[in-house]
């Protein structure tokens, strides 16, 4: 629960940014009988956020567990824009475990990531309008 709430705290500091969360809730406590409760899904209410429950741990197994103490659990991993899972997950950009211990790590690489697609889609823009100043010159 500590991790959820570390994560809305991140999301909190990328207000308008394209970003998109998906979690996933596995069994892996004792305590863990059920799916997530609604109280629980509701620790995380950014709109950005997907959330589901995984209840065999195939996300877990896709990658890397083989047995209990291989369970992938309380993880981030942030990914490029365009990342694609083919055979197996993409290589992350960062990744770590438990998510509070690590949130800062994940909060300078998201910013970094963040800023790095800002600075490219402002490029992207002065590109365009130069172009047309060329064309318009022409004329």
């Amino acid at each position: 629960m500590r991790g959820a709430s570390a994560i809305e705290k991140l999301l909190d500091g990328h207000v308008g940014s394209e970003i998109r969360v998906l979690i996933v809730w596995e069994p892996v406590l004792p305590t863990d009988v059920r799916a997530p409760s609604s109280w629980t899904l509701k620790r995380i209410s950014d709109l950005r956020v997907s959330q589901y429950s995984d209840r065999e741990r195939l996300l877990s197994h896709a990658m890397g567990e083989h047995d209990r103490r291989s369970i992938v659990w309380d993880y981030i991993g942030i990914y490029e824009a365009g990342a694609v899972w083919e055979a197996g997950p993409p290589k992350p950009v960062f990744d770590g475990r438990p998510v509070v211990e690590v949130i800062d790590g994940a909060r300078s690489t998201l910013d970094r990531l963040v800023s790095k697609r800002i600075s490219d889609f402002r490029f992207r823009i002065s590109g365009v309008s130069t172009s047309m100043r060329h064309t318009f010159a022409l004329r």
